[in-house]
Parts: C-alpha cells; structure tokens; sequence
C-alpha cells in the first residue's frame, strides 16, 4: 500500500468512525404525547421508565396544575426543558387585530412563567402567521416588534424564546430564518429546529449547518410525501421515525457538524407503554446514526 492509499484508507476510516458517533443529546418526549387517562405522576415515570430523559409540556395557566406537574417531574427524575406555548396559532403575534396580539402577547407571558417556574430554559414560539389577511411583510415586521418586546421578560426570566418554523408560510429558507433571528442581537432569541417541517420543501440537514449555532432545541418528526392526485401537489403524511422520507443519516451528520449538544424532543403520535418504547428504540436509533 502505497502513502496516498493509505492515508485515503485512513480517512475513510476515520470518517466512518465519525458517523458512528452517538449524538451528544438529551431524549425528550411531549407531555401531550403521554396517556391521559394516567394522572402526572404516572404519566411522567413512564416517560422515564420508557428512556426519556426530558419533557416538553404545553402552556399551563392554572398554578396548582404547574405545581403537580413539577411535583409530579421531580419524582420521575424526568427534567421539564422547554415550554411549547399554546396561543400563536390562533392568536399570532402578527395579527392586525390588537386584541389578538395582546392574548398572543398574554400566553407568552404565561408560558415563560411556567418555564421559569419549572425550571425549563425555552418557550417555543411560532412567531408569525402569513395568509389572506397578513402579507410576508407584515407577519415578519409585527411579530419582530412584539418579540422586541418580549425580551426583556426573557432576560428576567432567564428563559429563551425559541422561534420555530411550522407551516405558517413564513421564514421559508434557512438563510432568512437566521436572518430573523440575528436582527434581534440577543442571546434570548434563538432558534427551535424541527427537522420534519422543513422537509416538504427543502433538506433538514441543509437548514441545520446554516442554523448551526442559532439552534438551541430540535424536534424529531417524520414524513413520507406523496403526489395529491389531479393536481400533483406535494402532500405530507406523518409516519413512525425512520418509516418516512427524511434522511436521518445526513440529519445525523449535520447535527454532529455543527456540535450541538442540546435536546432532541419527539413530536409524533404517542400512546400505550408499548408505543413510547417503540418510539423511544427509533429515537435512539437516530442518536446511533443507525
């Protein structure tokens, strides 16, 4: 063998072994995912005893139900790591209507309080709306005047406001997504990158190197597309992890690329015990590069 066989061979040796490599991060599960006939209790230390290690719950407003919660997450061993806020579908922050902002405005208020109180260090915020009503423009110009506002309570709170992509028709490249989150110059404001959402128009792992650093939380989904009869259109089906359209080794690569450290949190259909190991072996699978 000659030297440039060999250090080609070793290369590829070492670039396989670091595909290998088991990501780095934290396996979080969403409280809705869990059985609901279960109290908190159970509920959660099923979520552990399954193999999750955090937990992503939704807005709560009533205290007593925050404090069972937290209570209920203490005793699972089960650390509560972001807040999924509740309001900013129906009540979006770039709403022409001013009591629509301000109920958009009250959740996060809310939902950073539970974040705070839970000790979690993100509230999810799907920052804009863009339809009939309210053009790229307008979504993009309110809900960054809004947020402005929210950062100071962030900062207080010791909470970031983690912006994510949904299919709201906003922020529809990875450039102008860290664009959007660049202009507020804080580090309350960061990104919440959900590798599915991305995926009916463009390449997760594309969107997380140019995301890279701005990424504080990512969410695991999968979809498998499919051509809408008559008319062609791209229609996307939700299917288990790994059963669907996104490739998860290039995802895991991208994820190794840029170092993050975080937590993984699933968004899929949940269930029984049964289910949640299912969904639990798949998650690990990913971590694995498998």
């Amino acid at each position: 063998m000659n030297r440039r066989t060999f250090l080609a061979s070793a290369g590829a040796l070492a670039s396989s072994a670091r595909a290998a490599q088991k990501l780095p991060l934290k396996k979080g599960i969403l409280l809705d995912m869990l059985p609901k006939e279960m109290s908190y209790a159970d509920r959660l230390q099923l979520a552990r005893d399954v193999g999750f290690e955090e937990l992503e719950c939704p807005t709560i407003r009533s205290d007593a139900e925050a404090e069972e919660i937290r209570k209920a997450a203490r005793a699972a061993g089960l650390r509560i790591h972001s807040v999924m806020n509740t309001d900013h579908w129906q009540y979006p922050l770039s709403s022409s209507d001013p009591d629509v902002v301000a109920r958009s405005v009250d959740c996060m208020e809310v939902s950073l309080k539970n974040a705070q109180f839970w000790g979690a260090d993100t509230v999810l915020l799907v920052p804009a709306v863009v339809n009939e009503q309210t053009s790229y423009r307008e979504a993009w110009d309110r809900s960054v005047k809004e947020i402005r506002k929210l950062i100071p309570l962030a900062k207080e709170r010791k909470v970031v406001i983690a912006v994510e992509v949904v299919w709201n028709k906003f922020l529809l490249s990875p450039l102008e997504f860290a664009q959007y989150v660049d202009q507020f110059e804080s580090p309350w404001v960061k990104a919440y990158f959900d590798v599915g959402n991305v995926a009916l128009f463009a390449y997760p792992q594309d969107w997380i190197r140019t995301l890279a650093g701005r990424i504080v939380k990512l969410h695991f989904k999968d979809f498998r597309f499919r051509a809408e009869k008559g008319t062609g259109k791209r229609i996307a089906e939700f299917v288990p992890l790994r059963e669907g359209d996104l490739d998860w080794k290039q995802i895991h690569s991208a994820i190794q690329n840029i170092g993050f450290r975080g937590t993984a949190t699933v968004e899929v259909r949940g269930g029984d015990r049964a289910v949640l190991q299912e969904i639990s072996r798949r998650v690990d699978l990913i971590l694995a590069g498998a």
